[in-house]
């Protein structure tokens, strides 16, 4: 078997050298024969041309005859290693079908995340009951446009009605915790010493001119915060956006720059999960694309009219514009980029001015004043002049005097941490 093997292969060399030297043949005599002028010299050429022509055919003929003989596929060698190889073969497929089964699964159940329904609470719930057909009738009324307004832009989980309702609910209550107070404060004082309660010995006519402020001031302030607290809200949302629309539009830039579409520069910012403020606008703006339908220059001066920032809107707007004139993205965003980062430079220029004034200020109040008004009743004491107070009272009313303006300094620092 080996030796016809061989003498097939050393056939096929040989015809495989006949066809190369005809091609070198037809090669040289086609060049011989477009150098020829005479017309019966050009027919013996041509003629021999053919014969070299159906020599080559005929040798390429055999030659692909030859080989479709050749099996190069060696074949298994006994039954137990061919059922060894194929039982192989099902253990490799099962578990690459078992991994892929694995995967999908995966994939599957990270995709199939349950949503979580927020119910309202019992106490919005009860609000809604009481107050709810006269709150639909003064928003039927336009009475709080300003309102509403203020709860959509501050992103809060609230519908208007909701809302208004608990404000009325809420004030309610403080009206009856208003008359509770007033009533124990006619008859009864609050002192820094013990016993903390004691009896009035003043008159009761006396006592209601001092006390009767707590019917009015409690609700009309429990009103007057939550009223206000969406509008205030709204304000620390705007300026996180502002701190962040900087930066966001440096990276808008340069996505922009790969003249992707324009809808995928904000799922990109969504996704990098960098600019939480700016996480929630951008989603806002995919939603009203996605779930309500409408094209992304729409979208976009929809989420620039009810957006919290000023900023924001201003580059929205822009954008809708660019687009709708078919302008240059990337050098929209690039100027838009260069002029957030000028405006956020003189901001924290400012900030750091208001830190130097507001250290000077704190040291002031918080170190020279309590000594100073310390000094001050000392002397009043040794004197005899005005008030004259013991050694723990006025120790007393300096460590209060601290600790109140030490927590009103927090409080501000907070708020204003918040706000930033």
């Amino acid at each position: 078997m080996s030796i016809q093997k061989e003498g097939m292969f050393e056939e096929l060399k040989n015809n495989i050298l006949k066809e190369k030297q005809l091609s070198k043949e037809l090669d040289s005599m086609f060049i011989y024969y477009e150098q020829v002028k005479e017309a019966r010299e050009k027919r013996l050429v041509k003629t021999q041309f053919d014969l070299l022509r159906n020599s080559l055919k005929k040798a390429n003929e055999f030659v692909l005859i030859e080989l479709k003989k050749i099996n190069l596929a060696r074949p298994l060698e006994g039954k137990f290693e061919r059922n060894k190889l194929f039982e192989k073969s099902l253990k490799d497929v099962s578990e690459l079908d078992e991994a892929t089964l694995k995967r999908l699964k995966k994939s599957e159940e990270e995709k199939s995340i349950p949503i979580k329904k927020k119910k309202a609470s019992k106490y919005v719930q009860r609000a809604s009951k009481k107050f709810g057909k006269r709150v639909k009738k003064m928003l039927d009324q336009k009475m709080f446009a300003t309102l509403e307004r203020d709860l959509i832009q501050a992103n809060l989980q609230f519908p208007p009605i909701a809302y208004i309702s608990t404000i009325f609910y809420s004030t309610l209550i403080s009206i009856f915790i208003a008359i509770f107070l007033f009533v124990f404060f006619l008859f009864f004082n609050f002192g820094p010493a013990l016993p903390f309660i004691t009896k009035a010995t003043e008159s009761v006519g006396l006592r209601f001119f001092k006390v009767f402020w707590i019917l009015f001031l409690i609700p009309i302030g429990t009103y007057l915060f939550m009223y206000f607290y969406p509008s205030m809200e709204k304000k620390s949302i705007g300026t996180k956006i502002d701190r962040e629309l900087p930066f966001a539009t440096i990276n808008m830039a340069a996505i922009s720059g790969s003249m992707i579409d324009p809808t995928k520069i904000f799922s990109i910012i969504i996704s990098t999960k960098e600019y939480p403020a700016l996480e929630k606008e951008f989603t806002k703006l995919m939603n009203e694309i996605n779930i309500y339908g409408y094209d992304l220059v729409t979208a976009l001066k929809k989420v620039s009219m009810n957006g919290p920032s000023k900023k924001l809107s201003e580059l929205l707007n822009g954008l809708s514009t660019t687009i709708s004139s078919g302008g240059d993205l990337p050098q929209f965003f690039d100027k838009r980029a260069e002029t957030l980062l000028f405006e956020h430079r003189i901001e924290k220029e400012k900030e750091t001015k208001s830190a130097e004034t507001f250290m000077d200020i704190y040291i002031s109040v918080v170190i020279a004043a309590p000594m100073i008004i310390m000094l001050l009743l000392m002397m009043m004491k040794m004197s005899g002049l005005g008030i004259s107070l013991s050694t723990s009272m006025i120790t007393l009313i300096a460590v209060l005097a601290v600790t109140g303006i030490n927590i009103a300094f927090m409080t501000f620092l907070h708020l204003k941490q918040a706000g930033e």
